[in-house]
């Protein structure tokens, strides 16, 4: 029976080949290749094309098509766009936007001159994408650096969200499964307490304090001792590497990375705050500081991506059943599981390498699992 729940007609459904020119691999997973593509219709224009094999897919139809109709759902010049869709007997073919800029921290990295606005105009442009989203009745629930991708490698391309593959429509029934990626999860998700957008704004605190500094707030060896932390909202700013950060830019890192989901910032509330909307970001030379940083904070993260799913997942038990931070049970051991390789994340160049080192079910973003 075809993925989408309705008999197959060749006359009435193209087939890809018939409108897009397969060409180079950009990327392969455990399931899936995504393929650079022309238009037949109209020479020139490029697309990426993720070709997911259905048999691996069997049993996580839903998990595709909650994709799917989210991306459908979405039209914002900020997150990369599902051109459409296609089937056939043993593949889904998902023609995606392609964006070929590379990842966030690799562009830092690589520029002369980074100050706090600069910073300040990357994260105004996530807030944007996320708030449409969030009216829209979507949570991404996977917001972190790597999909957060260059549209093109022009000095002043914009920023684009990728990769839904862990996201969900409000209206589909509360919200308490443990998921997103070790480091950016919201205290309410490693609670197990029933959560909405504000996950995602917490995610997006957590990059901003990246973007400033270049290490994460919340890290330790540990994934209990990681756990316990953002639990508690424990995190500093350290000297000396915060020392020329402007206080305005402390203050709004406060207010979304803040254990109350309540009291947190909603993304309305942070394009207000004067240090996205006003003038208070510094315009000091933070380059040379922030690139060092981030190339020993993150440049393993190519080679070391592969992120034991089960293994957090065990931590997160461990901690739930310690009681000591406030954690809710895990009544079903069962009711985590690892995410299998359906996301629509379109490969950047320098992603490339990633893209062969899926195992097994564990995906390129190594979220904590959601449930399928």
């Amino acid at each position: 029976m075809p993925l989408f729940g309705k008999k197959e007609n060749k006359k009435d459904h193209p087939k890809v080949d018939d409108k897009y020119d397969l060409r180079d691999v950009l990327g392969t997973g455990a399931f899936s290749q995504v393929l650079l593509a022309e238009s037949r219709e109209k020479p020139g224009n490029l697309v990426a094309v993720k070709c997911i094999d259905k048999k691996a897919l069997k049993g996580k139809e839903d998990s595709l098509e909650n994709e799917i109709k989210v991306l459908r759902k979405l039209n914002h010049p900020n997150i990369v766009r599902l051109v459409e869709t296609f089937e056939d007997k043993h593949k889904v073919y998902l023609v995606m936007e392609l964006v070929t800029g590379g990842e966030l921290f690799d562009r830092i990295v690589e520029k002369g001159s980074y100050t706090e606005k600069d910073a300040s105009a990357l994260i105004k442009q996530i807030l944007e994408a996320v708030d449409y989203m969030h009216d829209q009745g979507v949570v991404h629930r996977d917001l972190k650096p790597e999909n957060l991708l260059y549209y093109s490698p022009d000095e002043d391309s914009k920023i684009m969200i990728s990769d839904f593959g862990l996201s969900k429509m409000e209206d589909s029934g509360v919200m308490a499964t443990a998921c997103g990626t070790p480091g950016y999860v919201a205290p309410e998700v490693l609670a197990q307490k029933p959560y909405g957008k504000a996950v995602d704004v917490w995610s997006i605190g957590v990059i901003a304090y990246i973007l400033l500094c270049g290490y994460p707030p919340f890290y330790d060896e540990s994934d209990s001792n990681l756990f316990a932390q953002i639990l508690k909202g424990e995190f500093e700013f350290d000297s000396p590497y915060w020392d020329e950060i402007s206080d305005s830019a402390k203050d709004f890192i406060r207010h979304l990375i803040c254990v109350d989901p309540e009291k947190r910032y909603t993304c309305k509330q942070a394009l207000s705050h004067p240090w996205i909307s006003g003038n208070t970001a510094s315009d000091k030379n933070i380059h040379s500081s922030v690139s060092e940083q981030l190339k020993k904070n993150f440049a393993k993260s190519k080679w070391k991506q592969a992120y034991n799913a089960a293994a957090v997942i065990r931590q997160m038990r461990k901690l739930a059943m310690s009681g000591s931070h406030s954690v809710g049970s895990f009544d079903n051991p069962h009711s985590i599981h690892q995410v299998s390789d359906v996301s629509t994340h379109v490969l950047p160049e320098s992603s490339k390498e990633n893209a062969t080192n899926f195992q097994g079910n564990v995906s390129k973003s190594n979220p904590i699992a959601d449930s399928i």
